[in-house]
């Protein structure tokens, strides 16, 4: 409210009230009769507020819209690529995609590499740390037995399989022709007394690990290899349910140690002359070296050893050997080797 003084010239007292709404200001006037009969002036009622009052009020907002909003709505429809351009753009991601393909297969590769590396590379620590507590190698009293006979010269043992038709392992019994696996390797430093689908182990009761130690950890993949049917594609990496340690690319590891304890492991592949023989005196590829035979390496003696305990390899990516290869050659290249 607004207030004058009355007695001052050209001055005279009036109120001011404004009513307020959420959308609009529409001020009433008022004059007080008093100075409206002094001044002989009539009251002129004033015009209604152009917006009508609450919620009526709202529906005015909204305004219809002009035939040119329309015609622009439909103009907006009308956009769309050609066919010519989709397949423009769809070759393009063909393309990119081409490119990006075996970018992302040599990543994945190098990955599983890796990953072997890192798996082997822990799998000769867990035997080292073995022999180092228990003054022996983890291997049972049958493979410990065929390691004795010396098959071919070979007083060591070597744990494989079957790698794409190539046998490779100590036979048992020595005169037999099943290759141990590494599976008793694998349930005495893993200690696993009982196999996952029922039965003991090599390693029942402990009894080639009685201080019941973990010396490995790795990965048991639920793959059984005895399932029938058999389950489509390759094996898993980590370790099936018959304990078999195998690599990224589903084939056994191969573990080959000093059982004859002359700090020179044997390796049934690696001992090969066609192998490892590198056409120069006794020296043999990878760190390999023959002890001299009637001439050394030369020979045609398959007696190429690596000077330590314990040899671990894959197959490598490919899953298969050639006998007749050198190491660094063929299929024989991208084997993945502990001791290089």
């Amino acid at each position: 409210m607004f207030t004058h003084d009355a007695n001052g010239p050209d001055c005279w007292k009036c109120s001011l009230n404004v009513e307020w709404h959420d959308c609009s200001f529409c001020p009433d006037i008022r004059l007080r009769r008093a100075i409206l009969q002094r001044s002989g002036t009539n009251l002129k009622p004033q015009p209604k507020p152009a917006i009508l009052p609450h919620p009526q009020r709202r529906q005015n907002l909204f305004k219809p819209m002009g035939s040119k909003w329309f015609t622009l709505r439909r103009s907006r429809k009308r956009v769309a690529f050609t066919l010519i351009e989709l397949l423009t753009v769809i070759a393009i991601i063909g393309i990119l995609a081409a490119m990006l393909l075996p970018v992302l297969a040599t990543v994945k590769k190098s990955a599983l590499k890796m990953r072997a590396r890192t798996e082997i590379r822990d799998l000769a620590t867990a035997i080292e740390a073995y022999d180092s507590a228990y003054g022996r190698f983890p291997v049972s009293r049958t493979a410990q037995t065929a390691a004795s006979a010396g098959k071919n010269g070979n007083f060591d043992i070597t744990y494989g399989g079957v790698y794409n038709g190539v046998t490779i392992g100590t036979y048992v019994p020595a005169s037999g022709t099943m290759v141990l696996s590494n599976s008793e390797v694998i349930s005495i430093l893993m200690d696993i007394t009982n196999f996952p689908t029922g039965g003991a182990t090599t390693n029942a009761n402990h009894q080639y690990n009685p201080q019941m130690t973990k010396f490995l950890n790795a990965n048991l993949s639920g793959w059984n290899p005895y399932a029938i049917p058999l389950p489509a594609g390759p094996p898993p990496g980590g370790v099936d349910t018959s304990l078999t340690y195998r690599d990224p690319w589903g084939n056994p590891y191969l573990i080959s140690m000093d059982l004859n304890y002359d700090d020179q492991c044997q390796d049934a592949f690696y001992c090969l002359k066609n192998v490892s023989y590198t056409g120069t005196g006794l020296s043999g590829f990878y760190g390999l070296s023959s002890p001299g035979f009637s001439g050394g390496g030369g020979s045609g003696v398959n007696n190429f050893l690596f000077h330590g305990k314990v040899m671990v390899w894959s197959v490598g990516p490919d899953g298969r050997v050639d006998v007749g290869a050198k190491a660094n050659q063929g299929l024989n290249k991208d084997n993945i080797l502990s001791w290089h």
